[in-house]
């Protein structure tokens, strides 16, 4: 299994995990829609980390997969690794983070690394 494809599944893993998680957490909090706005109410936590990966996860995958199919050298690869831990600091970050108004250095650093990661990978389409 490539590294692209691996990473891959993780995104999709993280994906559909975390959309159990907020069916899940709503269960357990009796919030059948919406959520509180309150910076550490677990149902806000659960959408946001879901809603998040949601926004950046499927057009990563793309571009991963693109790399698998068309043979990635070996600092795509790596760029891909750092991409695919990026998205996991930033779940953690949300997820068991401090409140969400405030800063995280889990999710400040999957951030910066998915927003550099996803420039690189999407730029090197035009130049590889």
């Amino acid at each position: 299994m490539t590294i692209a494809i691996a990473c891959t599944a993780v995104l999709g893993l993280l994906l559909f995990g975390l959309g159990l998680n907020v069916s899940i957490t709503r269960r357990r909090h009796a919030k059948g829609i919406g959520h509180d706005t309150e910076p550490t109410d677990p149902v806000h936590r659960a959408v946001r980390a879901h809603g998040n990966t949601a926004e950046y996860a499927p057009f990563l995958a793309v571009l991963f997969l693109w790399y698998a199919a068309h043979g990635a050298p070996a600092w795509i690869n790596a760029v891909i690794l750092i991409a695919t831990a990026a998205r996991v600091l930033i779940v953690a970050g949300l997820l068991w983070g401090g409140p969400l108004n405030r800063a995280n250095p889990l999710r400040a650093i999957g951030a910066l690394f998915t927003y550099i990661c996803g420039f690189v990978l999407a730029a090197a389409l035009v130049v590889l």
